[in-house]
């Protein structure tokens, strides 16, 4: 049985995983880290998410669980929570699986150390339709060439606090590379007032907050004369929960090192 510790077990995301986890034969949830000062901490894990008593106790630090877990679940908003599990995780030699968006290339760096001796899976997205997407894009986008011009839409509930979303990044990355060209210098976010026309290189990335949708994502190459657009729409949250499962199961058996759901999935 694998032990597994989830921090922000009290958010969407987190709760949908402790479901998916404890309906696993060989899954349990043994810890649930919040962020400090918030009102779940010290309630049954069960009762937080509509399940029956666990037994296991809220804690608002890693640390007081992490000698009882084998693997630890990472989604917490704002992601500092997430780097500093990832400082515990690492020094205690147990691996991790990060959905969390919004890192910062300093926060990125610091994590990347800390966790650099224990497997990872990192990925902004853990549905297995959108790792096909982001595969299929960057195809795509090596098919149709330059005369097509790559454009970006994402929509999300009106709670998500980053924009543009992790995947809408990771479909602009995958464009990028099929394109031969480099994101940091043609990546264009939202437009705004006379921008003057539409330059040949760039890829745009735009964002959408309403609501509760789930997650949506769609990739248009525009030509002369026709469109062809890639969409994914999530229904339920349970679709990325069951990958992180997944995710999961590959990292408690991986060697050390950075993964991410293409690994997980065997189509690097």
């Amino acid at each position: 049985m694998t032990r597994v510790a989830i921090c922000g077990i009290a958010g969407r995301m987190g709760m949908r995983i402790s479901h998916l986890a404890l309906e696993a034969d060989d899954l349990d949830v043994s810890g649930g880290v919040e962020y400090v000062g918030s009102p779940v901490i010290g309630k049954d894990v069960g009762e937080i998410i509509g399940h029956e008593k666990l037994g296991v106790h809220i804690v608002e630090d890693l640390e007081t669980v992490i000698k009882s877990v084998d693997v630890v679940v990472a989604f917490t908003a704002p992601p500092d929570g997430t780097i500093e599990a990832a400082k515990v995780a690492g020094a205690a030699g147990v691996p991790m699986v990060i959905g969390s968006t919004g890192i910062s290339p300093e926060q990125l760096e610091t994590m990347t150390a800390a966790l650099k001796d224990v497997a990872c899976v990192f990925a902004p997205n853990f549905s297995v339709g959108v790792t096909a997407l982001v595969k299929l894009v960057e195809e795509a986008a090596r098919i149709l060439g330059g005369d097509y011009d790559a454009e970006i839409v994402e929509a999300h509930h009106r709670f998500k606090t980053d924009a543009p979303s992790g995947t809408a990044l990771a479909l602009a990355e995958a464009a990028a590379r099929g394109l031969d060209r480099n994101l940091q210098e043609v990546g264009v976010y939202g437009r705004h007032g006379d921008t003057g026309a539409r330059t040949r290189e760039e890829i745009g990335v735009h964002a959408v907050r309403a609501g509760d949708i789930v997650g949506e994502h769609t990739v248009m190459f525009g030509g002369i004369g026709e469109t062809v657009q890639l969409v994914h729409r999530a229904q339920s949250r349970d679709t990325f929960a069951a990958g992180v499962v997944r995710a999961v199961r590959f990292a408690v058996q991986a060697d050390a090192g950075m993964y991410d759901m293409h690994d997980v999935l065997g189509i690097k």
